[in-house]
């Protein structure tokens, strides 16, 4: 869709929100901008709108995270209620499903931008409007999350930056209007991306996350020397990293960073995340609780960023990775493949409490239970954690610091790879001898780690590297491939 087309569509989320009493000066449909920007309310609300949006299963909810983006990374086997993903899998992007389903991405990205360019487009006439430090927080959020937007765009709809820098990106929407937004390169789209987020990053030095008594853990552990993630007053400054916040941010600038190829700026944020000893590591006891109600999944602790999705545990578990060989799944040698099971991954945690084996009279397989809730419910505690589609993991941090440092610091890197195979129960200490090695092992173990978490794909077309395929085979790396059709209106409106 052209963004021509998106301007004017305003999610006014208070309906969405805990705090709904400005919804009684006017009916949600006849909320003008003016009304909803009058308070430091207001702009909370509208922020939080657009991550309600981020989460609609066209994005984050699920296309964007155990949906389309895992078809393209070959990380599940499709069974019978699943045949227009397998069509994904194959890359046909002619199908008519994987063209609706990327058009609504698409649109949905575009929308959620919009809505971030109308709150920068009121924020800074109505600064006096805040207290404290939220005209900072709530403006860096917003251009972050805009910044977040956009790259996953990019990522999906335009050549990598290491293929082709020059090359026709997307078009990035810096402001509301009702103008069509221009098509820029990938190279000015990427300098868009780092001008927003280091701005971003810039603005939100006061988040109550970088705090020394902001103790991240599981929302039931009341005791405030462990865990203060919902201790403000305020409903806007709790769960930080149900938000983009701080570290979030150097997350992202990480990754972007180093999707340019710059190997010293990528790692300077991700060690600055790695530095804060803010984001512990998941203890075993907790993965491999179990009592459900006891147990970790998604390693919550670790995440720096997700986006909050409790409504979704039912169309997870019914719809997406049911029980049996009609939805989601993996089957048995692909797994044990992928996990290395046969051999030095026979202790990874991850294949132990990710997947569980299945058996009829005719095949073996593993359910994918990564998102398993012991409660249907949306009741948020039915579980250690809240329900998260993980967006940016600790181990993501990690992962990038080992690859930016090899060249420089082999041994240090090395330790950076290893920390995270010891927190995920491996004890041996691996060793490669080339840089090329470690990048093969790193793709191994991302593919291990992201399950389900719809990054892999872009890692893949970061590198230009092969895909790895079901029964140990290879996808040739292709912008044939990397390169998703852009919508048709978007190509009518001046798109490649």
């Amino acid at each position: 869709m052209n963004i021509k087309l998106l301007i004017g569509f305003i999610l006014l989320a208070g309906s969405l929100s805990s705090c709904k009493k400005w919804l009684e000066v006017q009916p949600e449909s006849e909320i003008s901008a003016p009304v909803l920007f009058s308070t430091e309310n207001g702009f909370m609300e509208a922020l939080n709108g657009i991550y309600i949006k981020s989460t609609s299963h066209d994005l984050y909810g699920k296309e964007l995270t155990f949906g389309t983006t895992e078809a393209l990374a070959q990380n599940f086997s499709i069974g019978t209620d699943g045949q227009d993903y397998r069509q994904t899998s194959l890359y046909n992007y002619t199908n008519g499903k994987f063209i609706e389903r990327k058009d609504k991405i698409w649109s949905g990205l575009y929308s959620a931008i919009v809505n971030c360019n109308l709150i920068l487009s009121n924020i800074d006439e109505r600064k006096n409007v805040f207290t404290g430090s939220n005209y900072e927080l709530i403006k860096g959020e917003t251009l972050a999350l805009r910044a977040y937007l956009h790259f996953d765009l990019l990522r999906l709809f335009a050549p990598s930056y290491l293929k082709n820098p020059t090359a026709p990106g997307i078009p990035f929407a810096k402001k509301y209007s009702k103008e069509v937004t221009p098509m820029s390169s990938v190279t000015e789209v990427m300098g868009l991306l780092i001008q927003d987020l280091e701005q971003a990053k810039t603005l939100m030095t006061n988040d109550p996350i970088r705090s020394a008594g902001y103790k991240v853990n599981y929302p039931l552990v009341t005791d405030t020397t462990k865990n203060t993630e919902e201790s403000s007053p305020i409903l806007f400054l709790q769960n930080r990293r149900h938000h983009l916040n701080y570290y979030a941010v150097c997350g992202t600038l990480a990754r972007v960073y180093l999707y340019k190829n710059d190997k010293v700026n990528a790692l300077k944020n991700a060690k600055e995340v790695i530095d804060s000893d803010k984001f512990p590591w998941t203890a075993q006891s907790d993965f491999i609780a179990f009592d459900e109600a006891k147990k970790d999944r998604i390693l919550y602790k670790e995440l720096l960023f997700g986006w909050y999705i409790p409504g979704s545990a039912k169309d997870i578990k019914e719809n997406w990775f049911k029980s049996g060989t009609r939805g989601f799944f993996l089957l048995e040698d692909d797994a044990r493949l992928i996990y290395e099971a046969g051999t030095v991954g026979g202790e990874d945690l991850r294949f132990k409490q990710w997947l569980t084996l299945m058996a009829d009279v005719s095949s073996r397989w593993y359910d994918i239970v990564k998102y398993n809730r012991n409660s249907l419910s949306t009741e948020a505690n039915a579980n250690l954690h809240y329900l998260m589609a993980p967006a940016i993991r600790l181990s993501e941090m990690y992962y990038i610091a080992a690859e930016c440092s090899y060249a420089t610091d082999p041994v240090q890197s090395l330790k950076y790879f290893n920390e995270v195979r010891a927190a995920r129960g491996f004890q041996n200490q691996l060793t490669v001898p080339s840089e090329d090695g470690l990048i093969n092992e790193l793709l191994k173990e991302a593919r291990k780690e992201w399950l389900a978490e719809g990054q892999m794909f872009y890692m893949y077309k970061r590198l230009n590297k092969a895909i790895a395929a079901p029964t140990g085979s290879a996808i040739p790396p292709s912008d044939k491939i990397f390169v998703l059709p852009l919508p048709n209106d978007e190509i009518v409106y001046g798109g490649r």
